[in-house]
C-alpha cells in the first residue's frame, strides 16, 4: 500500500462509512457501543457530534474510501484523540502505518501538539503498529492501553 491519501469528511457524509462497516464484527471493532446495522443518525448524533470533531476518509489510488478515522479534541485543544480507526480487510497489512502518519498530519493541521489513543491490549497488530510508530504506552486499564505521541 503506497498510494493512499486522506480527505476530510466534509461535507459530512456517513454513506462511505456505512459501506465500510457492513458487518457486525466491523462495527464492533470500531465502536463496540454502536448499534448494528450501522445507523448514520446514531453516529451523527452520538459518536461524531462534538463541534470540534474532525473525521477523515482514507482513499486508495482510485479515490475509493478504504478507511476512516476521527480526531476528537482531547484534554485541551492541543491534544487530539484518535478514534474510530478502520481499514477494510483487503487493504490491511501496510496501510495502518500510513493511516497513523496521515492521522498525525491531520492532527498537526488542526493545531495539535500530541495525539492520544486507546488500543485493545489483545490486538497485537494494533499494539505493534502504534509502538512502531512511536506511541508511548501511558497505562493499561480494563484491557485497553492508553498511548500518546508528540507530533508538534
Amino acid at each position: 500500500m503506497t498510494d493512499l491519501s486522506v480527505r476530510p469528511n466534509a461535507p459530512f457524509d456517513l454513506a462511505p462509512l456505512a459501506r465500510l462497516l457492513a458487518t457486525e464484527e466491523d462495527v464492533a471493532l470500531v465502536n463496540p457501543n454502536a448499534k448494528f446495522p450501522f445507523d448514520p443518525a446514531e453516529w451523527q448524533e452520538k459518536w461524531l457530534n462534538e463541534p470540534d470533531d474532525a473525521s477523515f476518509y482514507v482513499l486508495d489510488a482510485s479515490g475509493r474510501e478504504i478507511g476512516f478515522f476521527a480526531l476528537r479534541v482531547g484534554i485541551g485543544p492541543e491534544v487530539r484523540h484518535l478514534v474510530y480507526v478502520f481499514i477494510e480487510e483487503e487493504a490491511r497489512g501496510g496501510a495502518g502505518k500510513q493511516l497513523a502518519e496521515m492521522a498525525e498530519d491531520a492532527a498537526r493541521d488542526l493545531g495539535a501538539m500530541s495525539v492520544t489513543l486507546k488500543a485493545e491490549t489483545d490486538n497485537e497488530a494494533a499494539m505493534r503498529l502504534y509502538e512502531g510508530a512511536g506511541y508511548e504506552e501511558l497505562g493499561r486499564r480494563r484491557g485497553m492501553a492508553t498511548m500518546r505521541k508528540d507530533v508538534a
